[in-house]
């Protein structure tokens, strides 16, 4: 159940916002932003809220509000109250897009005056790719750019010249310092504890580096397939629907160096540094799959080469990271469904340990990051067997977010990125500067791709992955399972 606490001091902060989510009838819309929404609206953490609602389905505001309470008693973790329910179903309003700009621009200032003076305008386009652009013609036909943000959801382009003209166009009626891209993994808690535990740190910070890390693993399988979205993938693939917009950007934050401050600029620019030192992709360095049945899929081409796999890996090249490799891997219909950072610490280079004592059977020392909503961190390490003798087993230490008592004050991906555009925070949003850069990188692999491998429904992806990590090995899948809390 949602509690609505009263904290007026953090209201303040932000302007009451009128929120127009396009794309409100899609499948993001119900499954994250409307419950998300719902969360926002009832806090004392976010202003005033009015969310107008539009997308091609002919819905009236009634039909939305029934579609947007079915959704948060679907996909929501908080249950909501009647009272809740109405409140929440009071703020929401509808205009079909066939209706035009200004249909739309009469719903929105119709919501505005509702919320008084100094109201803002946050624009969240959940919408295809190919529908953006439409989407920003609109707002400026309708003459809602003035005191507004827009969210823009992946991906941002397909390389680097589409990327450019996207952000010329975009920038034709937003400035910069409006548009929002997002990535809903740097949205998560546990993605946000790797800065804390990198910087406020002094057991770790000093070995964040070169001499002390051997190899980093970042690994997203998903269990997922693709979900009636072949129109989409067919056009993306597991490279630019997750490398790009995901994975790169988890990587930044594993291996940017220390801002200067904790604020939007300052990460953006240490960010913008990992990026600009980033090696061009190799495509020998790179292995693509597609899982077998995929060609099967309804709109799919019967002799598609998308991948719907990728492991890769690739260099750093500055003086923190030289010679250190980092080993990237997501895909569909894949063993298990994580979201792993794995961190390998050097092996000391000789052991004064006996033969037998089980030194180095289980491969070096891991710091690991679990960034699933659980956000769990865990430090293996050797360490004597009890009994006579000198037995070495690998253990852990564990960290869950579970474990400590503000556990049920977090909010979800989505929910604390919309706040944060409200605020103008773009600390954890991309910039136009980092995604022509990361295509730019990725410009050998798009041009030379390598053969697509078939790889089995519910496997770890095709052979090759592991001559590509040799002589290492994936973490996953684990040896040893996260200790529960009793």
């Amino acid at each position: 159940m949602v509690t609505i606490a009263p904290e007026p001091e953090q209201r303040d902060e932000i302007a009451p916002h009128v929120v127009v989510l396009f794309g409100a009838a899609g499948d993001l819309a119900r499954r994250k932003l409307l419950p998300g929404l719902a969360h926002l609206v009832l806090s004392a953490l976010a202003p005033d809220i009015r969310v107008v609602g539009t997308s091609l389905e002919d819905h009236t505001d009634e039909s939305f509000r029934d579609m947007a309470l079915d959704a948060v008693a679907q996909f929501s973790t908080r249950p909501l109250t009647d009272q809740q329910k109405s409140v929440f179903a009071g703020r929401l309003t509808y205009v079909p897009t066939g209706e035009g700009p200004d249909a739309l621009a009469d719903a929105v200032r119709a919501a505005e005056a509702l919320l008084g003076p100094g109201t803002k305008r946050l624009h969240y386009l959940s919408v295809p790719p190919k529908a953006a652009l439409a989407v920003i013609r609109t707002l400026s036909s309708a003459d809602l750019v003035e005191d507004s943000r827009v969210i823009m959801e992946k991906p941002f382009g397909t390389d680097l010249a589409s990327a450019i003209d996207l952000n010329r166009q975009v920038h034709e009626v937003f400035d910069e310092s409006q548009i929002f891209r997002i990535d809903h993994f740097l949205g998560k808690e546990p993605a946000q504890n790797i800065l804390a535990f990198r910087f406020a740190n002094g057991l770790f910070e000093p070995i964040w580096n070169r001499n002390f890390i051997d190899h980093v693993q970042i690994d997203v399988p998903e269990k997922l397939n693709l979900d009636g979205r072949a129109g989409f993938y067919e056009a993306t693939g597991a490279y630019r629907d997750m490398v790009v917009t995901h994975l790169f950007q988890v990587l930044a934050f594993m291996a940017m160096e220390p801002p200067t401050a904790l604020e939007p600029r300052a990460i953006s620019d240490e960010k913008n540094k990992v990026f600009r030192s980033m090696q061009p992709l190799e495509p020998e360095n790179v292995v693509r799959g597609q899982y077998g049945g995929y060609r099967d899929e309804a709109g799919v081409a019967p002799e598609s080469e998308t991948e719907t796999f990728i492991a890769l890996k690739c260099y750093i090249d500055n003086w923190r990271w030289a010679g250190v490799p980092f080993y990237l891997r997501t895909g569909k219909r894949m063993a298990e469904g994580q979201r792993i950072i794995s961190i390998a610490f050097h092996e000391p280079p000789k052991s004064m340990f006996p033969a037998g004592s089980g030194i180095g059977e289980h491969g070096p020392d891991h710091l690991t990051f679990d960034l699933a909503d659980a956000s769990k961190v865990s430090l293996s390490f050797y360490g004597k067997r009890p009994g006579p003798g000198m037995k070495l087993d690998k253990l852990s230490m564990q960290f869950s977010l579970a474990e400590v008592e503000q556990a049920g004050d977090v909010l979800e991906a989505y929910e604390r990125l919309i706040l944060d555009a409200m605020r103008g925070d773009h600390t954890l949003f991309t910039t136009a500067a980092d995604i022509e850069r990361l295509w730019e990188v990725s410009a050998p692999l798009l041009e030379n791709p390598g053969p697509v491998r078939p790889y089995f429904p519910g496997s770890w992806g095709p052979d090759a992955i592991h001559q590509l990590i040799a002589p290492h090995s994936w973490r996953l899948p684990f040896e040893r399972a996260w200790r529960e809390k009793k």
